[in-house]
């Protein structure tokens, strides 16, 4: 695997010439008709004023001096006192403040009372006036509710054309990484691909020059850092591997990696991700969900692994009825509880959500071949969408509550205690890839759509309606992924099919919780489906 580098780590991150004019002042002698000596300032010496002479009648005049004198002055500098406008090196003078026990108290409050009636007659001639009539002042600072920050990318990517299909921050909020490959028809397992990420909090942050670039040699089609160490990252694989990265190493980047064993994933791996063991969970579309863990150089070790059979699912009335024999159900999506580490969310290719835990003990009734026995971790099972799900996500607010979509483009709000959802939102006519519920607003989600947009949903406002229309593309090309940031609140990251992140600044009408917020959250779970 090579690894291509950009310059920088991924962590966070004169005398004055004055100018001199010298001036000198030139004094004037005696005036007109005035006879005496002048003295030459310049020469040092003195000089005989010549007169109008009469000799036999003729007027003549000496060329060679002036009868008169006459009183010069230099017209380059006429100003005797004069300052350097330029340069100004005086220090200031610092302004004293006198205690209030020296102020002069009497002569204040007479000051006051002398004042007082002119200043109520000012008062009452505004208040009487209607010049600023219809005039609202708001004090608050006026701001977009969604704008866009940075558009990131990698050209050498987007001119092979490939995706953004996975979106991840982490855990200090200030890198946002991406994964390239297709999401599209074809056979992309051979196709190189790039794993991105961009320090947002550098100061010469490039959009189109990432801060660390690790080529794949199959198509990364999911990503996910690690909860508590900001450079090391999991990503999934087209082939079926799942590795990981640490992207402060700039030379050779990967740490793990599960290599082509009977233990890998025959499918490409839907989704990575870190269960609260630190541990990394994938799972695929042939139907296992498995625990790795790192050891020794470079292998990363299955651990634990589990296996949905479609005889073993808890029955639902709105399935159909089980087929006889073994048939494995592809998983598509996987989201963690928040309030209980043992439990999980899984959409599937069938379109139905599956209640799962990491402490089930019932063997699965598999022939697939494992180094570790596979048990069967479903516990319920939900009504379904019409047709595969594409995203799973719970609520970081509520244990009992969780958001699905899928190709039928509806979101679902289920709760965990019963099948059927408690509200179905059709948010598109196409395809719905991605949904995420926001890390600060209980209830906030936001949805990527295959026609190009971001919807936000602020279910105090609307329960059918999104809040805001973000149109990530213009050609309405889709949006595959998206993520909230956890840390930096008001960033929204998504990923599109043009192979583009945009970073998105929430106004705080996003990030502040409103009244009563989780109080309405709490009765929308009480809410019985109809």
């Amino acid at each position: 695997m090579a690894t291509r580098a950009q310059p920088g780590p991924l962590s966070q991150a004169g005398s004055a010439g004055v100018a001199a004019l010298a001036t000198v002042g030139v004094a004037s002698g005696p005036g007109p008709g005035r006879p005496g000596p002048l003295q030459d300032e310049t020469l040092g010496v003195a000089s005989v004023p010549s007169q109008w002479r009469a000799v036999q009648g003729i007027r003549w005049e000496t060329k060679s001096c002036q009868t008169a004198s006459i009183a010069t002055a230099s017209a380059s500098a006429q100003a005797r006192n004069h300052v350097d406008a330029q340069v100004q090196t005086e220090a200031p003078v610092p302004v004293s403040v006198q205690p209030p026990s020296q102020y002069d108290i009497p002569r204040l409050a007479a000051f006051l009372r002398r004042v007082e009636a002119m200043v109520i007659r000012e008062l009452n001639k505004n208040w009487q006036s209607h010049a600023f009539d219809g005039f609202e002042v708001n004090w608050t600072e006026q701001q977009q509710m969604v704008s866009c920050l940075y558009t990131l990318g990698y050209p050498p990517a987007q001119a092979q054309g490939l995706h953004v299909t996975s979106i991840s921050w982490n855990s200090t909020g200030s890198v946002v990484a991406c994964a390239y490959g297709r999401l599209d028809h074809g056979d992309w397992s051979t196709l190189k691909s790039f794993v991105c990420a961009w320090n947002l909090d550098r100061r010469d942050l490039r959009p189109q020059q990432p801060s660390a670039v690790v080529e794949v040699p199959s198509a990364v089609l999911c990503l996910a850092f690690h909860p508590t160490q900001p450079s090391h990252v999991a990503g999934g694989l087209y082939s079926g591997e799942v590795l990981v990265w640490d992207l402060s190493r700039l030379e050779d980047p990967l740490l793990w990696r599960t290599g082509l064993t009977d233990d890998t994933h025959t499918d490409p791996v839907s989704q990575p991700g870190h269960s609260h063991r630190f541990q990394v969970l994938s799972v695929a579309t042939d139907g296992k969900v498995l625990l790795w863990q790192g050891i020794g150089v470079g292998q990363l070790q299955l651990t634990e692994g589990f296996a949905l059979v479609m005889q073993q699912l808890p029955r639902s009335t709105k399935l159909k009825k089980h087929p006889r024999g073994e048939t494995e159900v592809g998983a598509t999506a996987v989201a963690f509880s928040s309030f209980d580490p043992r439990l999980f969310i899984l959409g599937t290719e069938g379109g139905f959500p599956l209640k799962c835990s990491l402490a089930a003990g019932e063997a699965a009734l598999t022939r697939m071949p494992s180094s570790v026995p596979l048990r069967a971790p479903a516990q319920f099972t939900f009504s379904p969408h019409g047709g595969p799900i594409y995203s799973v996500s719970c609520s970081p607010f509520h244990r009992n509550l969780f958001l699905s979509a899928g190709t039928d483009g509806h979101v679902h709000l289920y709760s965990m205690l019963q099948a059927p959802p408690l509200t179905s939102l059709q948010l598109s006519l196409k395809y719905l890839f991605a949904v995420r519920w926001s890390p600060v607003r209980p209830l906030v989600f936001a949805a990527a759509s295959g026609k190009g947009d971001v919807q936000l949903f602020d279910l105090q406002k609307s329960s059918q309606k999104p809040t805001v229309l973000i149109k990530q593309t213009q050609d309405e090309s889709p949006v595959y992924c998206l993520e909230f940031n956890s840390q930096q609140t008001q960033l929204l990251a998504a990923g599109d099919a043009q192979g583009t992140v945009k970073v998105w600044q929430l106004s705080t009408e996003f990030t502040e919780q409103g009244p009563r917020e989780a109080e309405d959250l709490d009765c929308l779970a009480a809410e019985v489906a109809a």
